[in-house]
């Protein structure tokens, strides 16, 4: 090759790497000029880069739940550890998971969990504000689990039940997707039970003003009365600030009402401090009703919102506030 390659080592003082590329790709394209196109294209990079991450980084969620799936495959397979743990063979799996999420939720939002005096050691329902994505639930599980060996159940969306590799994960944690008969008898089993009853619909069209969207749903009410547990309100601060979605766009939201699938985009994966608070539980009383009592419900979490979150949401002064040196009272 001649000409402009042969210049790249010519003279004195040889030419930077860069523009020797320059000169061979104008060899062999024929396009003169063709470092001021890299420029431009070099600047569109840097200029998308940041709407890039924000769409990347909650893959890293997906990846880490995969992960969580790859790991009960294997643990699945060592025969020895069910001798270990001859009553339940999962616990190893358990502990190995709690470890590896809490890892993550103390490393990347610095997550702390407040009012774990709050859930009684018998049976309960904890009835929590729906993020964009459960991440918060899933670090509060995991943090309750290493505190205080608990494993607390959770009802998830249908759609859930059918994504790709997800069964043994879901078997593993005992995810319900109902009916209200299910969810009675794991409580009357002794279990602690979680549930988001603005599902997928506050996970995707709440926003920065965390407005509750739970409609007149009362069926959670129902399962803690017919079960005689109490109620837990639950809420994580900043939830909204890790993560956000699309959801402000009308079509998508006509979309979802339609197919009742999760097709709004989501963007985030921030860093932001995230803490969760456990309120007071409601106890059950014979004499309430269900409307009564998932009005309590939507009361006291409304009462952690206001407590503590500052509305509306915003993601720098969350990002700030993981580099206070005192913690938020409960």
């Amino acid at each position: 090759m001649t000409g402009g390659n042969e210049s790249c080592t010519a003279g004195a003082t040889s030419m930077s790497y860069l523009t020797c590329l320059t000169y061979i790709l104008e060899e062999w394209t024929g396009v003169e000029n063709i470092g001021d196109y890299l420029s431009y294209a070099f600047y569109i990079l840097w200029l998308l880069f940041p709407l890039v991450v924000v769409f990347v980084l909650p893959g890293v969620i997906v990846i880490l739940l995969y992960v969580s799936v790859l790991w009960l495959h294997i643990y699945k397979r060592k025969n020895e550890i069910k001798e270990a743990y001859s009553h339940d063979v999962w616990i190893g799996a358990k502990e190995v998971l709690a470890t590896l999420w809490d890892g993550h939720g103390r490393i990347w939002h610095g997550y702390e969990l407040h009012g774990v005096e709050n859930i009684p050691e018998g049976p309960g329902l904890v009835v929590f504000y729906h993020g964009a994505t459960p991440v918060d639930y899933i670090y509060f599980s995991a943090r309750l689990h290493i505190m205080t060996k608990r494993h607390c159940r959770v009802v998830a969306d249908h759609f859930v039940f059918r994504l790709p590799g997800f069964r043994i994960l879901l078997e593993v944690h005992g995810v319900l997707h109902g009916p209200k008969e299910a969810c009675v008898r794991t409580l009357e089993n002794g279990h602690l039970l979680a549930i988001a009853p603005g599902g997928v619909r506050e996970a995707l069209f709440s926003d920065e003003m965390y407005t509750i969207l739970w409609s007149d749903r009362k069926g959670f009410a129902q399962v803690a009365i017919d079960a005689k547990v109490p109620i837990i309100p639950m809420f994580t601060q900043n939830v909204r600030e890790g993560f956000r979605t699309l959801g402000g766009i009308k079509i998508l939201r006509s979309l979802y009402e339609r197919i009742r699938l999760p097709v709004v985009p989501l963007y985030g994966g921030f860093p932001v401090k995230l803490r969760t608070f456990i309120g007071e539980p409601i106890p059950y009383e014979p004499n309430t009703t269900a409307e009564e009592l998932a009005a309590k419900t939507k009361a006291a979490v409304e009462a952690l919102i206001e407590k503590h979150q500052k509305i509306p949401g915003n993601i720098f002064r969350a990002l700030m506030e993981r580099f206070q040196t005192q913690k938020k009272e409960d």
